[in-house]
């Protein structure tokens, strides 16, 4: 309606009511109520745990901790982290539950553009870390190692003898601990041990390592400290110093931050490794490796991306800009 009509319109009104009788005032209506929106559904955490533990065959034995909603990415979706937890062993799971609390989604969401390991590229902590290879490489290999573990020992020997002699300059490998406390009783003191001659002089970490797994046999938990104080006799490191620190475990909160970020990743045995984020559980063989690593290597060329300078994450490098 034009501006000329709508006035037009009221004239026209006003006219006809013009002599006539007027009507008895009445009092103005009240306004309506208004209507409050109506509240976003609760989350039903008893019913949804219950779903979990008969989803993944969790029993009571097995404590659960169901987080609140939280914003997720995917629309009409928020992300809800469940907990499993079982003596020192712990597991986390996501889920994506609808707005109305009738549908679950499980699992892992990926957005095309980013990495599709991009969740566990921001968990793996690399800083300060025993490391050899080079820095800022392409392929970036985060081993989770236990010191008692027979497959571990196995795993080190292959990874030493052929992984840099092989790639140069391709990649670099970071060490992590994660012993196995119900089977290996002197895996976490041997952790302890490492990360005390890690504080003294990085580059003796290595020699500790391989020394400790080739003489994995004859260490028994009463014996580590002494055997290692007798090998430190001809290395450049204070066994005093040395002491001091195992005794205190001084360096037992390092060991179990690095075993929380572990359970994070869902790591559930050793060795356990990442290349560039990717989850690869078990020993593998050095060649079965080595084709993961070239996949990588390849990656890297054709797209831009790959290891430390993979889809906007990096893997923070002690001493690099």
């Amino acid at each position: 309606m034009t501006r000329f009509s709508r006035w037009a319109a009221i004239g026209l009104a006003a006219a006809s009511c013009f002599g006539q009788t007027p009507k008895k005032t009445t009092a103005p209506a009240k306004p309506a109520t208004a209507v409050k929106p109506a509240a976003p559904p609760t989350f039903d955490k008893p019913k949804f745990e219950a779903f979990v533990r008969h989803l993944l065959l969790w029993g009571p034995q097995i404590s659960v901790a169901v987080a609140d909603p939280q914003p997720s990415e995917m629309p009409g979706f928020r992300q809800v982290k469940v907990t499993g937890s079982y003596q020192k062993v712990s597991l986390d799971e996501m889920f994506y539950v609808s707005e109305d609390g009738q549908k679950i989604v499980r699992g892992t969401l990926y957005q095309l553009g980013k990495s599709p390991f991009s969740a566990e590229l921001a968990k793996l902590k690399t800083d300060l870390q025993p490391s050899i290879g080079t820095p800022g490489a392409p392929v970036v290999l985060v081993l989770f190692s236990d010191f008692q573990c027979n497959f571990c020992r196995e795993e080190a020997k292959q990874l030493r003898a052929n992984l840099i002699k092989t790639y140069p300059k391709e990649v670099r490998l970071y060490f992590k601990d994660f012993p196995i406390e119900q089977l290996h009783p002197w895996a976490k003191p041997a952790a302890i041990a490492g990360r005390c001659i890690f504080r003294q002089n990085p580059a003796s970490f290595w020699d500790y390592h391989d020394w400790i797994f080739d003489k994995q046999a004859e260490i028994t938990p009463e014996t580590l400290k002494t055997k290692v104080t007798e090998w430190m006799k001809d290395k450049e490191l204070d066994a005093g110093a040395f002491g001091a620190c195992f005794d205190n475990k001084s360096t037992l909160p390092e060991v179990e931050a690095s075993m929380a970020e572990a359970r994070g990743l869902r790591v559930s045995s050793t060795p356990t490794m990442f290349v560039n984020g990717r989850m690869l559980p078990g020993s593998l063989p050095f060649q079965q490796l080595k084709g993961i690593i070239d996949f990588e290597l390849e990656y890297a060329k054709t797209t831009g991306e790959g290891g430390e300078k993979c889809c906007e994450l990096t893997l923070p490098i002690p001493g690099k800009k």
